[in-house]
């Protein structure tokens, strides 16, 4: 599934995908959520997000959605938008 999800994202390049993965970002940096290691913060990553981004983001959501160690629901739910706003897409 996440070699589909990653494939749809190749020329994705809709404003409501952009919208969800800029929320997601925004929230991982609110919560101070260390994921990947990167070399921008996720606000820097929202900021100068660009549809050639939204396999990175999306690799973030699942990690997030996956993640035992992350109990925040509004994150989790966050990571579960995009993800279905990518597999409706």
């Amino acid at each position: 599934m996440k070699e589909e999800l990653l494939k749809k994202c190749e020329d994705l390049d809709s404003p409501d995908i952009m919208s969800s993965c800029r929320v997601l970002l925004e929230l991982a940096e609110k919560k101070k959520e260390e994921i990947p290691e990167e070399d921008q913060t996720y606000l820097e990553m929202a900021e100068n997000l660009k549809p050639s981004d939204v396999s990175k983001v999306l690799e973030l959501a699942l990690k997030i959605r996956e993640s035992g160690d992350i109990k925040d629901p509004e994150l989790k739910n966050a990571a579960s938008k995009l993800i279905r706003a990518i597999e409706m897409s």
